[in-house]
């Protein structure tokens, strides 16, 4: 069992920077893929980025440039740093991780909204 607990998330002007935190239990956190999704009001739920235990990243192109995912299998956390903020970016921001080919394990999830 994986549990994540999100933290981080509030309001920002447009332009600003947040950096959300997952916390994970379980002694196999650094073995697993862990991402981060947003769902915004009215629409699905999208990856933004992710992070598997050698490193490598992927994210969403609209954030290219902007997020930086990263972990520390240390600290069993993943990290967001969202720089350079817009308004459609305010979502609830929600830390995964996965076992076998999905994302099984889910976060309460964190508010972020930027202001325009």
């Amino acid at each position: 069992q994986v549990q994540l607990v999100e933290s981080g998330g509030g309001l920002v002007q447009t332009g600003g920077s947040l950096r959300l935190s997952c916390a994970a239990s379980g002694r196999t956190f650094s073995s697993k893929t862990m991402g981060w999704f947003r769902q915004a009001p009215g629409k699905q739920r999208e990856l933004v980025a992710a992070i598997n235990s050698g490193g490598s990243t992927n994210y969403a192109d609209s954030v290219k440039g902007r997020f930086t995912i990263s972990r520390d299998s240390a600290k069993n956390t993943v990290f967001l740093q969202m720089n350079s903020l817009k308004p459609e970016d305010t979502a609830v921001y929600y830390c995964a991780a996965r076992t076998l080919s999905s994302y099984n394990y889910w976060g309460q999830g964190t508010q972020v909204t930027v202001s325009s």
